[in-house]
């Protein structure tokens, strides 16, 4: 039964349609915090409130690169997460839901939204 809380918890995140969108760029490469805050159109802490949900459940891994952040998918060991996001849209797809050509920051100092 302890399998099916530990399930039932992470499909909990994937219902939120932004950490959802999330987790489907993320199959593509690793991206700053400050790439999300652009491509959603959301808040810095917005961003970071939603990436820290998914970190605590082990969905994401996180790693500090001087003041910027980047997260990568952690999910070789979620069959689960793997099946859903199989089904999910490519980049191309999910930018052009979110009526966006590509990331539009770029990490760096001159970014101000890169920081976690």
């Amino acid at each position: 039964m302890e399998q099916l809380g530990y399930v039932a918890d992470h499909l909990k995140l994937l219902g939120d349609k932004t950490r959802l969108a999330m987790l489907s760029l993320l199959r593509e490469r690793e991206w700053c915090v400050c790439e999300f805050v652009d491509i959603f159109d959301m808040s810095q802490p917005a961003i970071s409130q939603h990436l820290r949900k998914l970190n605590s459940q082990g969905i994401v891994k996180k790693e500090r690169r001087s003041q910027w952040v980047y997260y990568s998918l952690n999910v070789d060991d979620k069959p689960h997460i793997q099946a859903v996001l199989e089904c999910m849209p490519d980049l191309k797809h999910i930018l052009k839901w979110l009526n966006k050509e590509g990331p539009i920051a770029s990490c760096g100092p001159d970014s101000p939204a890169c920081s976690s």
